[in-house]
């Protein structure tokens, strides 16, 4: 078992790491995630919806997002349980401990609920994995699947201290798949369970979708895996899922921007009085306007204008640019 499982930390890996926990750490992007449930939500969906579409679930974003609300979507029935499934699975990353396989049992018969008979329980068969004709996996024997399932379990137990958190959930992930334990749900059950890893070890995983960017680079995933079972180490595939959390954060950054900036506007324009918007359109429409023509069009004194432009300015919603006379507007916000 001393190179069990067989995994070499090269110098990619390491610079991978240290660059996506100094991302997660240094700035704290993610310290407000709490106060946008909406962005959590869609995060979920979309890591429900990529890790489904992955395995060919025909049903798009929207009709996801339906079904997980309750709404009726016309649809293949498994695909719509596989959502339904998915959604109640994800719900309980929190709640596993991510170093039981007794644990990932349960979660694999919550994914495949009402869709394989034998959800929850190993394969009591042979599996192969095929391209048309091809065969071009050969599972290993369903006799072997629990003492190897055992064996991956007790190495994570026991290097849980060691390993990075990055590296070990991807030799997991590696691992899982090509014992690939299970009759269905094999590739669902393997990246939920990377990001339980992941998410006991920082919560903010909890609403990083990592499986939208294995499926923008589905080709790259499966090849890797393809590599990996040639040669016998798992070492491409650990560089490929560091590459792919190392974007999904990147991503998930730009998305919390964005919302920061839409709430943001949202509260300014929700602060403001209707004289004081219909200024900024008028603004918006010609920054060189004067006060006389803002009172002229607005309806109200010059002096009722200032007072307001006052009140902009002091909100750093606008400046003005230039002379009193010849000068201009800007709309800061």
């Amino acid at each position: 078992m001393e190179n069990y499982p067989p995994y070499k930390i090269t110098d990619k890996m390491l610079n991978l790491a240290t660059k996506i926990m100094e991302k997660i750490g240094e700035a704290n992007y993610f310290e407000s995630l709490s106060r946008y449930p909406e962005l959590r939500r869609k995060t979920r969906i979309k890591s429900i919806h990529s890790s489904l579409a992955i395995e060919n679930n025909q049903l798009s974003l929207f009709q996801v997002e339906a079904v997980i609300d309750g709404k009726a979507v016309l649809g293949e029935q498994r695909d719509i349980q596989e959502v339904k499934n998915a959604y109640k699975a994800y719900e309980k990353i929190d709640k596993v401990n991510p170093y039981s396989v007794e644990d990932l049992k349960k979660i694999q018969g919550i994914l495949t609920f009402l869709i394989e008979d034998d959800s929850g329980k190993f394969r009591n068969h042979g599996e192969a994995v095929y391209d048309g004709d091809v065969q071009i996996f050969m599972a290993p024997p369903h006799t072997m699947v629990p003492t190897f399932m055992d064996n991956l379990f007790h190495w994570m137990n026991e290097a849980k201290e060691d390993v990075n958190p990055l590296i070990l959930s991807s030799i997991f992930h590696y691992e899982f798949v090509f014992i690939h334990p299970f009759s269905d749900g094999n590739g669902r059950t393997a990246r939920l369970w990377q990001t339980a890893i992941l998410a006991n070890w920082k919560e903010l995983f909890k609403y990083i979708p990592i499986e939208s960017i294995i499926r923008k680079h589905q080709e790259r995933y499966y090849t890797a895996i393809q590599n990996c079972n040639n040669v016998g180490n798992s070492n491409e595939f650990i560089e490929f899922m560091l590459e792919v959390i190392d974007e999904a954060i990147d991503d998930m950054m730009i998305k919390q921007q964005e919302t920061t900036q839409e709430t943001t506007q949202k509260t300014t324009q929700e602060n403001l009085t209707d004289t004081q918007m219909k200024i900024l359109e008028l603004i918006k429409e010609k920054q060189y306007i004067t006060r006389n023509e803002l009172a002229e069009k607005i309806g109200i004194t010059p002096d009722g204008i200032k007072y307001n432009l006052d009140i902009l300015r002091k909100k750093k919603i606008i400046k003005r640019e230039g002379s009193t006379k010849k000068g201009n507007w800007k709309i800061l916000k």
